[in-house]
């Protein structure tokens, strides 16, 4: 699909039910690449399973979006590196700057969801792990009415190894709080890069802000997405809301 940056296309990995749609559909953003420092990571591209089976069994359809220099995906990867080339930059304002970059390839995937024909434009929700995890709370309060629902496994755009974490992902994280609908919040207790203490302080102060949500602390660490027995039944509960939200 067509990124917003000219001869630069994005990859989007698909899974679909069985029936015939229109589906409702989830866009699910990926991560960071650990310290940014691998660029052999870069050009992996990140579908899990776990997710798209999930939604998938409850006759949902899941994208998969790689933003810029992800996956199969064109253009540079951009996303807060540091200039020297030594991975993710601590910089404030470049990590901002690189945050921004991601809003722009989600306005791209958006464009492009509402061309297909398959997805139910009705029942929208955003999600992510990690970096991708902030990206979705954020954007569904930067882009109001788009969205039923907004869910995050263990966001953070920054992690604790730079000081100007309790910064950025605040702040970040307040850019949710106008999008008016019920967002999820998925933590491991023992995240090795977002303590449990400074995520529940981002959630505190996306309320602060307005925002509405459940915030979940999971006995587990980053991988969280990778052990449903542990969020299965807050996403259910979660999801039957919003359906039926949507019937009323």
């Amino acid at each position: 699909m067509p990124a917003g940056e000219a001869e630069v296309r994005l990859e989007v990995v698909v899974a679909k039910p069985q029936h015939e749609g229109p589906y409702p559909t989830i866009i699910f953003n990926h991560g960071s690449t650990g310290r940014g420092q691998n660029k052999s990571l870069y050009s992996r591209t990140v579908c899990p399973a776990v997710v798209g089976n999930y939604f998938v069994e409850r006759g949902w359809m899941a994208l998969f979006p790689q933003r810029r220099g992800r996956g199969k995906s064109g253009g540079n990867y951009g996303e807060g590196l540091a200039p020297d080339g030594s991975g993710y930059s601590c910089n404030v304002e470049i990590a901002i700057a690189g945050f921004e970059r991601a809003v722009e390839d989600m306005d791209a995937v958006v464009r492009h969801l509402r061309e297909r024909t398959d997805v139910d434009q009705e029942q929208l929700v955003i999600g992510g792990v990690s970096r991708g995890g902030i990206l979705s709370i954020a954007y569904a309060g930067m882009r109001p009415n788009t969205f039923r629902g907004a869910i995050n496994f263990n966001g953070g755009w920054l992690g604790r190894g730079c000081l100007s974490h309790e910064v950025v992902n605040p702040s970040i994280f307040e850019r949710g709080a106008p999008s008016g609908i019920s967002t999820l919040w998925l933590h491991g207790s023992y995240d090795q890069y977002y303590r449990i203490g400074h995520c529940r302080g981002n959630f505190e102060r996306f309320l602060s802000a307005g925002g509405q949500g459940k915030f979940v602390a999971a006995p587990m660490g980053h991988a969280l997405m990778f052990k449903p027995a542990l969020w299965k039944s807050h996403l259910d509960q979660y999801m039957d809301g919003i359906a039926i939200s949507q019937k009323s």
